[in-house]
């Protein structure tokens, strides 16, 4: 009898529209490596963007917040594993689970840290620099405790890591770093793909309603494209992404070149089409899905230190890392004018995405985990005291809560 996993989703899959999306989707294909029946369920509405999932034969289902169906929908499936898409469905769903299907290994996917991210942004307006202080903050304490009360939490960029081990003290048994699994770029792909020659123009993407993505194109728009075009009159900035609300579109300026192309129905086409890619981040978490696109396509980038944590480890980016604006400026000309530079970066992009996201490699050491975890449960939990004690009774706020919720929507 082939084994259930129950997955439950913040939102409903958009791979054309986020790089969680796409992550989801490679979480799923691992599984169904295995045989899997899967279950996704989420208490969202879902967009003209979702991923039909059943296309794939993955069974669909709507939960609801604060309702005791979902616990009769929980033991009927009982999965053999649920996995937790962010960690605010693991404070919704995650006591329901635990009391009904008690032996179901619970696995929390942060797609980034929350925490990380909202604390360099509150630093980011304040005008502070980053520090503990912002690091623990109150979406700090949920979060962790979250990870805390899950079998196995997997994290996507190894700079998140080191700060769970190193400022949260999270034992490293509960942790799994898993970034972006991608297939290999071959010789014949990048044979295939243009060149330099037959390339023109800048490129930025992102979601909107993430918000590092639009303040990073508000930076481009007020400083840092100014000084790119001072140099390139005649050069175009194309701003790709789903989501775009009028204040967004109202940034469009022909004149100028910066250009509002909104929600893109193949990234690959127009990455290929475009010289460099821009990702000035400012503040966020995680690692950058505009930037894989771009090193899959053999598109050199320019983006800050933000942009490129965890991204390239010890081997070379595919463009340049700057904060300064005028650097940041000039590094985008050089690489839009000299050809010998922007292959060199094409090829060390090839590099980064075969050597450090390599989907075989990283989808046998998930696996492995998992089955390691399931031969020995018992002794893994009970080497995790904090998550026994946030199972306590005493500390489950968010299961009296919801509670209390369920009740007062019955009156």
């Amino acid at each position: 009898m082939n084994k259930r996993l129950l997955i439950i989703g913040f939102v409903w899959p958009e791979p054309r529209s986020s790089a969680a999306g796409s992550r989801m989707m490679q979480l799923i294909e691992t599984f169904q490596t295995q045989n899997y029946n899967i279950t996704f369920a989420s208490p969202c509405a879902k967009s003209d963007n979702a991923f039909n999932l059943e296309s794939i034969g993955v069974l669909q289902t709507t939960i609801e917040l604060n309702n005791g169906s979902f616990d009769d929908f929980v033991k009927g499936l009982n999965p053999d594993i649920v996995l937790f898409d962010r960690f605010m469905m693991e404070e919704q769903f995650g006591w329901r689970v635990t009391e009904n299907c008690p032996n179901a290994i619970k696995i929390l996917d942060t797609e980034d840290l929350h925490s990380l991210r909202k604390g360099r942004h509150q630093a980011f307006k304040d005008e502070k620099l980053f520090d503990k202080a912002y690091l623990f903050n109150d979406t700090a304490k949920r979060e962790i405790a979250c990870i805390h009360r899950c079998d196995l939490t997997l994290i996507i960029s190894e700079a998140e890591m080191e700060i769970l081990k190193n400022d949260f003290k999270v034992n490293e048994d509960l942790l799994l770093y898993l970034p972006f699994m991608l297939d290999e770029i071959s010789k014949e792909i990048i044979g295939n793909l243009p060149s330099f020659e037959d390339r023109e123009h800048f490129i930025t993407i992102g979601n909107f309603l993430h918000e590092p993505n639009y303040n990073a194109v508000l930076y481009l728009k007020d400083t840092i494209w100014p000084l790119i075009r001072k140099q390139l009159p005649k050069v175009e900035l194309h701003i790709y992404g789903a989501y775009a609300s009028q204040k967004v579109n109202q940034l469009h300026n022909g004149k100028q070149g910066f250009l509002i192309k909104g929600f893109a129905e193949d990234v690959n086409t127009v990455m290929q089409q475009a010289k460099v890619c821009l990702a000035p981040i400012r503040f966020g978490a995680g690692l950058k899905g505009k930037l894989i696109d771009a090193m899959q396509n053999g598109t050199p980038m320019v983006t800050s230190t933000i942009g490129a944590e965890g991204m390239f480890g010890d081997l070379e980016p595919n463009g340049f890392v700057e904060d300064i604006p005028n650097n940041f400026a000039n590094q985008a000309v050089q690489l839009y004018n000299n050809e010998r530079v922007w292959e060199e970066k094409q090829e060390y992009g090839f590099a980064v995405i075969n050597n450090r996201f390599n989907a075989q490699k990283h989808k046998k050491m998930f696996l492995s985990r998992i089955e390691s975890i399931v031969d020995n449960l018992y002794t893994h939990r009970q080497n995790n005291f904090m998550g026994q004690m946030l199972h306590h009774h005493s500390m489950q706020s968010t299961k009296f809560m919801s509670r209390w919720i369920e009740e007062k929507n019955k009156a």
